[in-house]
C-alpha cells in the first residue's frame, strides 16, 4: 500500500489554473507533499533536486512538452524509475502510443475528477491508504 501523505508529487502544467485544480484533487485524496512546475525545464530541475515519488504532467506545454519531459526523465539514471502520469485534453491514439513507448505509467484525459485521478494513481503506486 502506498501512503498518499508520504508520497511527494510534482504537478507540471503551463496553466496555473490546471495546476491548482490537480493540486486540489490530490489534496482531496490525501496527498500533502505537492510541488508545482510551470514547464518541463523547471520540472527537471525540481526532479533532480529533490525526491519526487510521482510526476503528473500535462502533455501540451511550451517550450518542453510533457512527452519530452517524460523522455528526459526516462533517460536519467537517477530518475528513470519515477512513476509518471500524463494528462492531456486529446485522446488521440498516436499520442497514447507515443507516451507508452516513451515509458509513461498511465494516462488521464481531461476533464477528470478526484475518483478518476485516484484510480490512475493507484494503478501506478498501488492502493492508497
Amino acid at each position: 500500500m502506498a501512503k498518499a501523505s508520504a508520497t511527494p508529487v510534482l504537478v507540471v502544467d503551463d496553466y496555473a489554473t490546471m495546476r491548482r485544480i490537480v493540486r486540489n484533487l490530490l489534496t482531496q485524496i490525501g496527498f500533502t507533499q505537492i510541488e508545482e512546475a510551470a514547464d518541463g525545464a523547471e520540472a527537471l530541475g525540481k526532479l533532480r533536486g529533490s525526491n519526487v515519488g510521482l510526476v503528473i504532467s500535462d502533455w501540451n506545454m511550451e517550450p518542453m512538452t510533457g512527452l519530452q519531459l517524460l523522455k528526459e526523465v526516462r533517460a536519467d539514471v537517477r530518475l528513470k524509475a519515477t512513476p509518471f502520469i500524463m494528462v492531456t485534453a486529446e485522446s488521440k491514439t498516436e499520442n497514447v502510443v507515443a507516451a507508452k513507448e516513451a515509458g509513461v505509467n498511465n494516462y488521464i484525459v481531461k476533464p477528470f475528477n478526484a475518483e478518476t485521478l485516484k484510480k490512475k494513481i493507484e494503478s501506478v503506486l498501488g492502493t492508497l491508504e
